[in-house]
């Protein structure tokens, strides 16, 4: 099973590991920085680096069945074939995580403001989306933009959390979400708290910190339907 140290450390870009298997593609290491994609965040992209050369990761996900995550290897980059037991150095994008930190915890909090469930939703680098089903519910682009800015003032701390797969069962309004439900089975569930704003299941990655957001502008609102409506945001600065 690989260890997932994105959840231990979300700000570790550079990690030692082996390869434990090796397929058309793609490789599996026995511990890594590298999120799968999943929950509407994108998997991470960077390098693996060996002593015989180094291998672009252009993907990364969750293999079908398992907690084990496939790095997806540049097919047109590959110039060399690394074997079971060799020992690499991955190097995630970090650029790209740390942005991907900043909107998912953005995300939670536009979830806070719109209290309706969340039909869909999509991290990206650069602009991110969210899906609600409203009832008959009309919302303000602006005022959206200066209340999501006014809670990133606040500099909460975030907390991670667990809780029992049983415990969720007996607080269903945790889970915001409709189109996807927090993974069962292990006996414990992720949760992500930013105190007095937010508190819900969440398997993605996040910042420490609000203040790391920086400014958001909701970009624009969509109509999805009689009742479903995409609100799109984007950091202020363009970064």
């Amino acid at each position: 099973m690989t260890e997932l140290y994105f959840y231990q450390d979300s700000y570790l870009t550079e990690l030692s590991a082996e390869i434990t298997e090796i397929g058309e593609h793609w490789i599996k290491l026995d511990r890594t920085l590298f999120y799968p994609l999943g929950g509407g965040q994108p998997g991470d992209t960077g390098k693996l680096v060996l002593a015989s050369g180094t291998l672009e990761i252009i993907n990364a996900t969750k293999q079908a069945g398992s907690s084990d995550v496939l790095h997806h290897i540049d097919p047109d980059s590959n110039q060399f074939q690394p074997v079971v037991g060799d020992q690499v150095t991955m190097q995630i994008d970090w650029q790209r995580r740390y942005q991907h930190m900043r909107m998912h915890t953005a995300m939670h909090l536009l979830g806070s403001l719109i209290k309706f469930p969340v039909t869909g939703g999509q991290v990206g680098a650069a602009k991110s989306r969210l899906d609600f089903n409203l009832d008959g519910i009309q919302l303000d682009k602006m005022m959206l933009t200066e209340q999501l800015n006014q809670l990133i003032k606040t500099g909460r701390d975030l907390a991670f959390e667990t809780i029992t797969d049983a415990e969720l069962d007996a607080n269903p309004e945790l889970v915001r979400t409709m189109s996807v439900q927090p993974p069962k089975g292990a006996g414990i569930i992720r949760m992500v708290r930013i105190p007095d704003i937010d508190y819900q299941p969440c398997g993605g990655t996040h910042i420490g910190n609000l203040s790391e957001i920086g400014e958001l502008r909701v970009s624009k609102i969509e109509n999805k339907g009689k009742q479903n409506r995409r609100v799109h945001l984007v950091f202020a600065d363009g970064l």
